[in-house]
């Protein structure tokens, strides 16, 4: 090769690593000045309160024996509103509903790692600043994790569990392999204001709608709960390091779900395109003998907003007794080791 060809092959590098620069500022750039449009668009709607580091927003509805909700990943304590789940157990309980740390407008601090175990840690902290004792703990998908290691870290101070379309087992995980990258400082905070940014935004319908499969995404789900505020780079961040964290989360509260001795109530979809009931929540009613388990048929993963009825019945009977006609097939049925489908959204 020439002096010339050389000169001009490395200026043709340059140009396009230039150009791809800039073009990843821009796009940068951009992600940012949507996600405080959003912000700006849809404001906290409950309150702010400082806690153990961490800023979490939460809203309390209603007055009555206390009820915790944890939501799942991929959304907020808006989840809970769209739903109606709110509203509906407002009428006969102290309803609080928090933003897990980096959902919604809490902060996901970098001076810990944000485990199941730490997330509840904070969440009872909270509540004892609310002056909150022995809730009855609703969580949904990987607020079930959090659920659970409140109740096995801190039993006295959980009045009893409601689990919806649980991942209780270490099972395979696509998600946690294809969203570690997005989890890894610096590598992760670029990623997330670029090629994570737009990736996220082209799946993010296709997504939903394997969430709620077999049944259709409610038209009130986006309106409340905002795709943009969905896409922050802050929200992207707390999705991916809690998918890398499910597995180890897992295989940990697993070998202790014997210890359980509080009343838990299990609730799942029996089509759940997410999480495979056979080999979670049909396994944990198993694991726990005094476990209540529930199994909607035709519903899927969102299975609060497909019977809310059910979730509402656990809830009032504080998780000790309700009708499940079909309990009985947990017992009949093998657990199935099955890799989850579709699992980012947990």
């Amino acid at each position: 090769m020439s002096l010339s060809q050389f000169k001009t092959l490395t200026t043709s590098r340059a140009g396009i690593l230039c150009g791809a620069a800039l073009a990843a500022a821009a796009t940068a750039t951009w992600v940012e000045v949507q996600a405080r449009r959003a912000e700006r668009k849809h404001p906290p709607s409950g309150q702010i309160i400082d806690v153990d580091g961490a800023r979490l927003h939460y809203v309390e509805r209603g007055h009555g024996p206390p009820v915790l909700l944890i939501h799942g990943n991929a959304v907020s304590l808006a989840d809970f509103e769209a739903s109606g789940l709110i509203e509906k157990l407002a009428l006969d309980h102290r309803v609080i509903a928090i933003d897990r740390p980096g959902f919604g407008y809490s902060t996901r601090p970098r001076d810990r790692l944000w485990t199941p175990t730490a997330q509840a840690s904070v969440l009872q902290s909270a509540l004892k600043t609310l002056g909150v004792e022995r809730p009855i703990v609703v969580g949904h998908s990987m607020g079930t994790l959090i659920a659970l290691a409140m109740a096995l870290d801190n039993p006295t101070d959980v009045g009893s569990l409601v689990l919806l379309g649980g991942y209780y087992y270490p099972t395979v995980r696509i998600d946690a392999l294809l969203t570690t990258p997005v989890a890894i400082p610096v590598l992760g905070d670029v990623m997330r204001y670029t090629v994570t940014a737009l990736s996220a935004r082209a799946l993010l319908t296709r997504s939903v709608e394997v969430m709620f499969s077999p049944g259709k995404v409610p038209a009130s789900f986006f309106p409340i709960l905002s795709r943009e505020m969905l896409l922050r780079p802050v929200q992207l961040r707390a999705n991916a390091e809690d998918a890398a964290f499910m597995i180890p989360a897992a295989t940990a509260s697993s070998a202790r779900y014997k210890q359980l001795e509080l009343p838990v109530t299990i609730i799942a979809g029996a089509a759940d395109k997410v999480v495979d009931v056979d080999a979670h929540s049909r396994r944990l009613h198993r694991d726990v003998p005094q476990s209540k388990l529930v199994v909607v048929p035709g519903a899927g993963h969102m299975v609060h907003y497909a019977d809310p009825e059910s979730v509402v019945a656990a809830v009032k009977a504080g998780g000790a007794d309700v009708d499940t006609p079909v309990a009985s097939l947990a017992q009949q049925t093998d657990t199935k080791q099955l890799p989850d489908a579709e699992p980012a959204f947990v």
